[in-house]
């Protein structure tokens, strides 16, 4: 079996011990990301989001790839009144191009600055 675990230097360093992601043949799961250790880290749910989503996209281009090639997300929040706004996101980023997605409501994440974690699988 060839895994590849892959880390990125544009995203901010990984928070425990695990990689940014692992290749399996031409797929790519993307670990949990958060806004920690970036401007948005403070921010709203809606800037946090936007901020994971770019580095989900970041990482897509980076292996050749976009986020039309979205095959699930799995989204973590800690409070659901912005679901709305996050919708809105959502939609924007991924056009027609929709993936399997789950959304669940937490009780908070590793760090109470942040609001929301998104995990991706990528086809790449």
């Amino acid at each position: 079996m060839n895994l590849q675990r892959k880390s990125y230097p544009f995203l901010p360093e990984a928070a425990g011990p695990y990689a940014h992601a692992v290749k399996h043949g031409s797929t790519l799961y993307i670990s949990g990301l958060t806004a920690f250790g970036t401007p948005s880290q403070s921010g709203t749910a809606q800037e946090q989001a936007e901020e994971i989503l770019h580095q989900i996209a970041s990482i897509a281009v980076e292996e050749g790839s976009d986020l039309r090639n979205l095959v699930k997300v799995t989204i973590f929040v800690t409070d659901l009144k912005g679901l709305t706004n996050l919708r809105q996101l959502l939609s924007q980023a991924y056009g027609v191009h929709l993936p399997a997605s789950s959304l669940i409501e937490v009780k908070s994440l590793f760090n109470p600055d942040l609001k929301v974690e998104i995990e991706a699988i990528l086809a790449i």
